[in-house]
């Protein structure tokens, strides 16, 4: 293939790339959390179905059907003073193998004084040879409350698909008051299948969670811990430095799920209504 070509080719596949963006801000009105601004582009949406309430659930949808390489979608989300606000997806987030570019992912949450934000996406699932790069970065205010939940199926078992190689690239970072409370990141690179069947990263487990709640406390551990013996996978809780995080690990999206509906229900008392839908 010709310089030209190739060039020609890539313009092709860039001018054919999804790229999408919402970026939402709730305000405090007489008791109720209410859309203060919303901007979307691309093929990215969101909804806030139900009559006004304390608390305010957003519904992200991605009118894109996926994500494919070269994809890029960003989530800009603000919870203004003394507001409560839960966001969560219409469905589970797929992506797709890529031919070379990665998929693009950034989530920036900002939580201001006296706010909760529950960040509660259903799942992503990777497909074989899917490349996926998300950041994830929390700003909260000394007094603001979060609670995060993270869930990634690498395959759809029921469908027969399996996840052999690809990459993963996740990077979290949580500000308390300006500081650093918090920071994570995972690689999973090239053989992801023969990775995960080790004993010290999933031990054969192709699904796995995160919940992430500040401030958080050893009631919220030990609430995880009463549940033990209901858990299909596993199911690790602890808590430092006012933090508690929830891990799960387990052989498929449909264990991952109800294992982590108990823990969120646990924790938190409500999901978001389409979880139960």
């Amino acid at each position: 293939m010709t310089g030209a070509v190739a060039a020609k080719s890539d313009a092709i596949f860039a001018a054919n790339r999804a790229v999408g963006s919402v970026v939402l801000s709730v305000k405090h009105v007489a008791g109720k959390t209410r859309r203060d601004e919303v901007h979307e582009a691309g093929s990215l949406r969101v909804r806030c179905p139900g009559a006004p309430a304390e608390e305010l659930e957003a519904v992200i949808i991605n009118t894109a059907g996926g994500i494919a390489g070269g994809d890029h979608f960003t989530l800009d989300v603000t919870a203004g003073h003394g507001t409560q606000l839960v966001v969560t997806t219409a469905a589970a987030e797929k992506v797709y193998r890529t031919l070379g570019p990665d998929s693009v992912i950034d989530v920036k949450l900002d939580v201001a004084a006296g706010s909760t934000l529950a960040w509660l996406p259903q799942e992503t699932i990777l497909f074989d040879r899917a490349r996926l790069s998300r950041s994830i970065e929390v700003d909260l205010a000394s007094n603001a409350q979060l609670f995060l939940a993270e869930a990634i199926v690498f395959g759809r078992t029921g469908m027969g698909e399996a996840v052999e190689e690809g990459a993963l690239f996740d990077r979290w970072r949580v500000r308390r008051g300006g500081k650093l409370v918090y920071a994570e990141g995972v690689r999973l690179d090239g053989t992801i299948a023969r990775r995960l069947a080790e004993t010290p990263v999933a031990k054969g487990g192709i699904a796995v969670a995160t919940v992430l709640i500040v401030p958080g406390s050893d009631e919220a551990v030990q609430a995880v811990r009463a549940l033990q013996d209901q858990f299909i996978g596993e199911v690790g809780a602890s808590a430092w430095n006012g933090i508690a995080a929830v891990r799960l690990c387990a052989a498929d999206g449909a264990a991952l799920r109800r294992d982590l509906v108990h823990v969120m229900t646990a924790v938190r008392g409500e999901l978001p209504r389409i979880w139960t839908n």
